[in-house]
Parts: structure tokens; sequence; C-alpha cells
């Protein structure tokens, strides 16, 4: 199995797989109403609706830095983008459909990618930015800790929310 293929298995197993750790992201994201996904049971916390926005920002970001080698760099509004005011269905399904379809396209790009690429380097510019100085392989991996880190922000505000925890 070459290593790309086992950087896509890590990939899909932390977005709606069965990851070790516990529910994959999108088990997390199952069954809720866009005022659960724009609520705010934590002071101060992001709604969930806003770690989707993010995390979705972060699948084009990477996704982008592999195809280019080179750092996209993301203003505070593309890295955390704030969510609607209006509080629609429809709008919250559209955004789990945006970052359902900003994993498959990385998915889909990664699959084009050689392993002898994996060592190749993002280059910083500009320095310090998130995500950079890093080889190919790192970044593809800290995705998926990515999503599984804010997979688990997302129980914790179910929990707080008093919503069934996804099994």
């Amino acid at each position: 199995m070459s290593e790309i293929t086992r950087i896509h298995d890590q990939l899909c197993a932390a977005f709606d797989g069965e990851p070790w750790s516990g529910p994959s992201l999108l088990a997390t994201l199952a069954h809720l109403t866009a005022s659960q996904a724009a609520a705010r049971p934590v002071a101060g916390a992001h709604s969930i609706w806003e770690i989707v926005l993010h995390l979705t920002s972060w699948l084009h970001t990477v996704r982008q830095r592999v195809e280019s080698r080179r750092v996209v760099a993301l203003s505070a509004a593309q890295d955390w983008p704030p969510q609607p005011t209006t509080l629609d269905q429809e709008l919250w399904e559209n955004t789990l459909q945006q970052l359902r379809a900003a994993h498959q396209q990385l998915i889909s790009y990664l699959l084009s990618v050689p392993d002898a690429e994996l060592h190749d380097s993002v280059r910083e510019e500009p320095a310090g930015e998130p995500g950079t100085g890093y080889s190919v392989y790192v970044l593809l991996h800290g995705l998926a800790q990515h999503n599984l880190y804010h997979a688990g922000q997302i129980a914790l505000l179910r929990k707080a929310l008093g919503l069934p925890q996804p099994s």
C-alpha cells in the first residue's frame, strides 16, 4: 500500500469513517438543526456552525497548499468565517454540503500525488503562517488531526446543548 493511500485512509476515517479515537467529524454533525449548530452553549466558544465554516476553509487551504507547494494565507475572516445571521435549515444543510465538497476535492486531488512528493516543502510566505514550514506529508496528517480536534469540540458543544452523543 502506498503512503498516499494510507494518508487517504486516515483523512477519510477522520472525516466520515471509523477513527480509533471516537466518532468521525460527520458523525458528530449528524442530526443537528440550524439553531443547534448556531447556538453558543459555552461562553466565548465558537458555535458548531462556525467550526464547520472554519473546517471548510482549511480543507480548501490545505488542498491549495499541497497543489502549489506555497502558502495560501488566510485572513482572520477566512480562517474563522462568521456564521450567517439567518438560522435557516436549508442554509445549514448547504454549509454541510460545502464541507463535504471541500473534503472530496482534497481527496480527489490527493490520489494524484505521488509518494515521492510527500516530502516536498510548502514554502513559508509569509513566515509564521499556521500550517507552513512543513512537508506535504506533515500538512496532510495535520489536517486529519485538525478534523478530529474539532470533532471533539463539536461533541462537547453537543453535550453542552443536552444533545445525544454520536456513536
